[in-house]
């Protein structure tokens, strides 16, 4: 992500060292420049760029004491939180993510005086911090929706802010987490670090967080900045059409905000930023500077948690964990979502997800960061340039190479990138086989929460005319799955397709030693056959009772997904199950003849595998 060199002159006045910040608030963030004006580094040059974040915001003894630690250099070290009586309390040698690199402890009842988090890493001194606890909380004064700006974006805040992502989300790779609303995550104290962070039980209030796919990575970045004292801004944007990208033509921050829509509390903030964001903000033309994201260039060191995915169909998603390659097994990027009912779920990179493609009125697709904002000597905001932040020491991560990547060039860099050793095609295989059960188990939800809401409804929900089906708003937009399933077609290719990919391209993989390229897919055709019959899921039928599907089910059905969208349909006929057979048995409800007749229409889009242009 960031240039090699740390800039100390540029990074000292960013961050503070528990000095009181208006009034009562106290932050706890150090930097690298810090320890090196200290001498506590020692000679380990690789220690230079720690980042070190105290939570709460002025610790008490009424609430646990938490510290993060955020490395560029993978240290192999161990973090102990030390009692005023110079006594262990905690410590963790478990460290994280990569890059950055992280280690967390946590206590969850300090007692008051002055605590020592100290980082012992092998090559180098002690790094230590002094952390004052109190014994009674001291809130700072109240702000309303928009918050003073008292640190600035840099490698450590950038750091940590990858470190809070990846905890918030944290969960071992063979599960598939999934929330009801983003509330339910940040909620979370074992995995929210910054829960009431501010000491006025800012995160007590009872208020719906349930952002779809573009507002969720606004919404993580302003609740961060919002904690941190950090810039915030974004855009109003078009969504492109007519052959043109989206452009953006309104930017409005926390220290400028929208006149029109003054906000008092956060939460109200929050709404306000739902209210006037959208992908096409995220898909804005890689060379644009007027954007509040930046192309990167498709390394491990710039894909961490945090950065955004633009799918050039219009769902955004946000990075969260990198698993390295290791034991045969391929590397794994994971990412997550909100889904236009609220859901915010997890997800693996493959084809079948993260779809790419270039075509004009579709905009810039791939991954992306948000766009570093500074404060200028007046005290205004402003966002830097491409330029800017290909030359900033912060950062220096700007780069047009996903827009001159071929798709096929996209996804053989991607794999470069997860997985750096040859694969073995069968595991790969049937890694493509997880992800594609992983899509149609979240299929499954959507459409529950469709039938739901047609239980509670009744009636029929309005069906948007042309490629509106696709973004819109309202019931059709919260349990139609139009976009899902267009999405889930793909990935029914690519899984179908897996064996003839290998063989198109067997100098990507380990081959097994000794057989022909015409004898491993044959043999990977027989797995896939097998592995599809074997993985069996189960959804509920329209009278309540359960009904077991394969993948195989799913993967013969794919030209009834091509219609399988509309939530006035019954579940059964959503899921193809065959007209008079007993699955369909228990269907009673069929969209009007006038929305069928649209959809025979457009399904030429699905069966195609081509997004409709905007007019």
């Amino acid at each position: 992500m960031f240039s090699a060199r740390f800039s100390a002159r540029r990074f000292v006045p960013a961050v503070t060292a528990l000095l009181p910040i208006a009034g009562a608030c106290f932050v706890l963030l150090f930097s690298a420049a810090d320890a090196r004006a200290a001498g506590l580094f020692g000679s380990c040059e690789d220690a230079a760029d720690i980042a070190v974040l105290s939570a709460p915001a002025a610790p008490w003894t009424g609430a646990p004491l938490r510290v993060i630690f955020a490395a560029e250099k993978p240290l192999d070290g161990e973090l102990s939180l030390i009692t005023p009586e110079g006594r262990v309390a905690a410590k963790s040698r478990g460290r994280q993510g990569g890059p950055p690199y992280f280690w967390f402890a946590e206590m969850p009842s300090p007692a008051a005086g002055t605590w020592r988090a100290t980082l012992a890493a092998a090559g180098c001194s002690p790094i230590t911090r002094d952390i004052v606890v109190r014994d009674a909380a001291e809130p700072p004064p109240a702000a309303g929706g928009t918050w003073p700006v008292r640190n600035n974006w840099n490698r450590a805040t950038e750091n940590l802010y990858s470190a809070w992502i990846e905890k918030l989300f944290d969960a071992p790779l063979d599960a598939e987490p999934s929330w009801p609303t983003l509330r339910e995550v940040l909620h979370d104290r074992s995995r929210n670090v910054l829960f009431n962070y501010l000491g006025r039980g800012e995160d007590e209030a009872k208020i719906v967080i349930s952002p779809d796919c573009a507002d969720l990575v606004y919404f993580l970045r302003a609740y961060f900045a919002y904690k941190m004292g950090l810039p915030f801004g974004y855009s109003k944007c078009s969504r492109g059409g007519g052959g043109s990208p989206p452009k953006c033509y309104g930017w409005f921050t926390n220290q400028n905000p929208d006149a029109a829509r003054p906000a008092a509390s956060f939460a109200e903030y929050l709404r306000v930023v739902a209210d006037a964001v959208q992908s096409g903000a995220v898909r804005v033309a890689a060379n644009d500077d007027r954007t509040d994201f930046y192309t990167v260039p498709l390394t491990q060191q710039t894909l961490r948690p945090g950065t955004v995915y633009a799918d050039p169909y219009g769902h955004v998603m946000v990075l969260v964990r990198r698993v390295p390659q290791a034991g045969g097994g391929a590397g794994v990027f994971l990412a997550v979502d909100g889904e236009p009912d609220g859901t915010v779920a997890r997800k693996r990179f493959w084809r079948g997800t993260f779809l790419f493609a270039h075509e004009p009125s579709l905009g810039g697709p791939g991954f992306k960061r948000f766009r570093p904002i500074v404060r200028e000597a007046g005290g205004g905001l402003r966002r830097l340039s491409n330029a800017e932040i290909a030359k900033d020491p912060q950062y220096g991560d700007f780069s047009l190479q996903q827009s001159q990547l071929s798709v096929e060039d996209f996804y053989n860099r991607m794999d470069d990138v997860m997985s750096p050793q040859p694969l073995d095609p069968f595991r790969a295989m049937k890694a493509a086989i997880d992800s594609l059960e992983e899509q149609v188990k979240t299929r499954v939800g959507s459409v529950e929460n469709g039938r739901k809401y047609q239980s509670a409804h009744g009636g029929d929900a309005g069906m948007p005319d042309g490629p509106a089906i696709f973004a819109t708003t309202g019931a059709w937009e919260d349990f139609a799955t139009p976009a899902r399933d267009f999405r889930l077609l793909i990935a029914i290719d690519v899984v179908r397709g897996y064996p003839d990919r290998v063989a198109r391209q067997p100098q990507r993989y380990a081959m097994p030693f000794g057989k022909s390229v015409a004898g491993v897919q044959a043999e990977m055709q027989s797995v896939l056959a097998s592995e599809l019959a074997a993985r069996k899921f189960t959804y509920t039928r329209s009278d309540g009772s359960a009904w077991t599907l394969s993948l195989k089910d799913v993967v013969d059905r794919a030209a009834e997904y091509e219609m399988g969208y509309n939530l006035n349909d019954c579940v059964e006929l959503r899921w193809g199950a065959p007209a008079s057979s007993d699955e369909a048995s228990t269907c009673k409800r069929h969209a009007p003849a006038a929305q069928r007749a649209k959809m025979t229409d457009y399904r030429r889009w699905f069966r195609e595998r081509h997004w409709p242009a905007r007019a």
